[in-house]
């Protein structure tokens, strides 16, 4: 793992703050379980190291000054909160909120909420300074942020999540605001933790469906958001197919990490006619080289089977999964799953990265000495954040386009993108994800300048 968080700081790690029984005896359980990453755990380097790694050798190729280097690495705004709840145990949880803006030269600051035990400010740091460059590739007039809370909302009840969410925003609305910043759903959150942010910053400030965008369709939501993270994806490995000599009808496919987006991307690659061979979610991985059905599959986990139990699979070790032959590869779970220790037993052509920071650097080295050919998160997975634009243009305006439009819009945008990152590539003979790193870097260092931030 990354980084293991105790409540009793057993393996010398920063404390985490909620000291609870339960959370002190999981700890310790985890603490046991420390050691060198095994083939299907997350690698011992945290999403931080990852992108600040790809930052330095895009400025590096860029020539950006080591002054001018500080200011569009280091975040412009940090906020760190309490979250006091008490649960069903009937003890007091605290719990560490944070919101962090990386940088908003190109507009309002965007991102989204996640409610991980795992969050930490790094991780935060991380994913905020992603965000920045992702909206600058995409296109789209936003900075870049991110915010989390270090709870386990799987494991709470739908009350206690609620509670923790009023109390977050409450907390963090000061630096909010449908000009300034823009939350959005991520790990363990959804539309409807939306909604109660929606809610809870209209108490304040009157009815502002703009305040955050992945909210219900019954709350000014845009038709076409929740898929859209996986249908971008998808997109991309369309643009990418024909230069491959890949056609999706005839195409097998993985998917790690079965949640919303691994599930909608495979959902929209079935229906292009490819073929999914095997998945996994925290509960497992299964494979099945005749097919697996996305559609019942996603209708088995949403009904609360577990993955595992699915009929229309074996059941494998997690570990494998990465081993299972097959064309497209799509990491949709946590950063750092794609590491050293199991780079070289993947067996694909190409891996359209659904997740944040799916692939540690060593094993990007590895990938391309196996000339594996990697869409990289920055790029794959900005289809999010460019329906939530398009959700917050339709919020202004108190207009709704229908799904369709939407659909049609987001192709465009990400087929520009792809376009101009692959044109990059090749004009410079790098991969990419470099690529992606320097059209983003470039275009926000341009923005601060010509606005006389820097």
């Amino acid at each position: 793992m990354a980084e293991t968080k105790t409540a009793t700081d057993a393996v010398g790690k920063r404390e985490h703050p909620d000291k609870s029984p339960q959370a002190v005896e999981e700890a310790q359980t985890e603490a046991a379980a420390v050691g060198a990453p095994k083939p299907g755990q997350r690698a011992e380097v945290s999403n931080l190291e990852i992108v600040r790694h790809y930052f330095e050798s895009a400025a590096d190729r860029l020539k950006l000054a080591d002054d001018l280097r500080v200011v569009f690495w280091t975040p412009y705004r940090e906020v760190t909160v309490q979250i006091p709840v008490k649960l069903s145990d009937g003890k007091i949880h605290v719990y560490s909120g944070y919101r962090i803006q990386h940088n908003g030269a190109r507009g309002p600051y965007k991102g989204g909420v996640r409610f991980h035990p795992e969050v930490d400010i790094d991780e935060v740091r991380a994913l905020a300074s992603l965000m920045t460059w992702k909206t600058a590739i995409a296109g789209v007039p936003f900075g870049g942020a991110k915010g989390g809370v270090n709870c386990p909302a799987d494991r709470l009840e739908r009350s206690e999540v609620q509670r923790i969410t009023r109390s977050f925003m409450d907390k963090v609305e000061k630096v909010l605001g449908p000009t300034r910043d823009i939350p959005a759903p991520d790990v363990n959150t959804n539309a409807q933790v939306m909604a109660w942010m929606m809610d809870e910053y209209g108490k304040l400030h009157g009815h502002t469906p703009a305040i955050c965008t992945g909210k219900p369709i019954a709350l000014e939501g845009s038709y076409g958001r929740e898929a859209a993270t996986g249908r971008g994806c998808v997109y991309m490995f369309r643009e990418a197919a024909p230069h491959l000599g890949l056609s999706p009808a005839d195409t097998t496919f993985s998917v790690q990490g079965y949640g919303n987006v691994g599930s909608w991307a495979a959902r929209i690659m079935q229906q292009l006619g490819a073929q999914m061979v095997a998945a996994s979610d925290a509960n497992g991985a299964i494979r099945n080289d005749a097919g697996i059905d996305a559609n019942a599959l996603h209708d088995h986990v949403a009904e609360g089977g577990k993955i595992t139990g699915f009929e229309g699979g074996e059941v494998i070790a997690a570990d494998d999964l990465v081993a299972v032959p097959c064309d497209v590869f799509i990491p949709a779970a946590l950063g750092g799953m794609i590491h050293e220790g199991n780079a070289d037993r993947l067996q694909c052509k190409v891996i359209v990265e659904g997740a944040n920071s799916p692939t540690t650097p060593a094993a990007d080295r590895i990938l391309r000495d196996k000339d594996v050919y990697v869409i990289p998160d920055v790029m794959a997975n900005a289809g999010g954040v460019v329906v939530s634009y398009f959700e917050w243009v339709q919020n202004l305006q108190h207009f709704r386009w229908d799904e369709r439009e939407v659909n049609d819009k987001l192709g465009t945008i990400m087929r520009r993108a792809y376009r101009e990152v692959s044109a990059r590539a090749r004009e410079t003979g790098i991969d990419l994800r470099e690529a992606a790193y320097l059209v983003g870097i470039e275009r926000v260092v341009e923005a601060a300048q010509t606005r006389g931030y820097v």
